[in-house]
């Protein structure tokens, strides 16, 4: 995609994916993850995926699709909730945004359409629910950082640093109507922005030059691995479940059914979650999909891995009989000591059930 908001990231020494989607990186990897860590960064997330389903049966048609509680969210308020299989696999993590007339999910990069045909084929002949994929209309510009309520305040915004994550209200930012919405994605404070794609540029251009600093995807891999948010195609697949991959943050154990219900259920009734999703600092370099070793036992799977300014991170799967933070297991050649990470909840596994 190539628009204003491109142009004025392009003269801003922005380098970008093949088809110009996604800034990689602004030049300034170091600063970028400095004002993520101590100030306020911007990041533009806009290759990720925004669907609005509306029509009288949105609230029911999604509580029984995804795992969390949606149906008794009010306008206003939100969640994190997963799209499963019916045997209870991660498809994707998406954030579910309540509003008067519709729910808006955002979900993760190219998600967008295979999540509706996905909820296309359960829209059965009586459901009044409509699906309209609005991510080419539409832009999502995150800030983030430990500094970022007290910095939109001087923009004008209302402090929101008290507001629980997920909620989101149309505010003017710079004079620029928007929805703010409390969440950066990880687990850096922050806020995510929509609005129409048109007004991008504009609200890109305010934010730069009232001090945040532009960060690219390069640096949002290093943080999203270094805290644990898993990523379809890698952490989330049809080989895990979202208890597996740390999500019980995520999951309403008393609604009722959903698509997937039973086999989740059943995972925590039991006891039964045999795998986990962890972080691992790697002494060498090792291919995504090797297995992890244990005394010569496979005990899980790498899936992901990003140098970072502090080595090489990576993410991946351990067997809970193996253990978790403090073990080390060996990758391909390298010598990976097993991390914790704070995105990942656990459930009973953090009472050390």
């Amino acid at each position: 995609m190539s628009d204003a908001l491109t142009a004025q990231q392009q003269a801003q020494q922005a380098v970008f994916s093949p088809d110009l989607s996604v800034p990689l990186t602004f030049g300034n990897d170091g600063a970028a993850r400095q004002a993520a860590e101590a100030g306020v960064a911007v990041c533009d997330r806009s290759h990720w995926g925004r669907i609005r389903v509306g029509d009288r049966d949105r609230l029911r048609f999604l509580h029984n699709q995804t795992t969390n509680q949606i149906q008794q969210l009010q306008p206003g308020q939100g969640c994190e909730t997963v799209f499963v299989t019916s045997t209870g696999r991660t498809l994707d993590l998406a954030t579910a945004l309540i509003t008067e007339d519709a729910v808006l999910l955002l979900v993760s990069p190219g998600q967008a359409q295979p999540r509706i045909e996905w909820m296309d084929r359960y829209i059965f002949f009586a459901d009044k629910v409509s699906l309209r994929d609005e991510t080419a209309e539409t832009a999502a510009l995150t800030l983030l950082g430990p500094q970022t309520f007290d910095w939109l305040a001087t923009l004008g915004a209302p402090h929101l640093a008290t507001v629980a994550a997920g909620s989101h209200e149309t505010l003017a930012i710079a004079d620029i109507p928007c929805r703010v919405v409390v969440g950066s994605g990880l687990v850096t404070p922050g806020v995510t922005i929509l609005l129409p794609r048109t007004e991008a540029a504009m609200l890109w251009a305010a934010l730069v030059n009232h001090g945040a600093v532009p960060l690219g995807d390069r640096v949002w891999e290093q943080l999203r691995i270094e805290q644990g948010r898993p990523m379809p195609g890698a952490e989330l697949t049809e080989d895990y479940n979202p208890l597996e991959a740390g999500l019980w943050h995520t999951i309403s154990f008393s609604k009722g059914c959903y698509i997937g219900q039973e086999t989740i259920a059943r995972l925590n009734t039991y006891q039964g979650v045999k795998q986990q999703l962890w972080g691992l600092r790697l002494s060498a370099p090792a291919a995504v999909g090797e297995p992890l070793m244990l005394d010569g036992n496979n005990v899980g799977r790498l899936t992901s891995v990003v140098e970072t300014p502090d080595g090489l991170r990576g993410l991946g799967y351990v067997r809970t009989k193996a253990g978790g933070a403090g073990l080390s297991v060996s990758v391909g050649d390298a010598i990976a000591t097993v991390l914790p990470i704070p995105f990942a909840s656990r459930g009973y596994l953090e009472l050390g059930q």
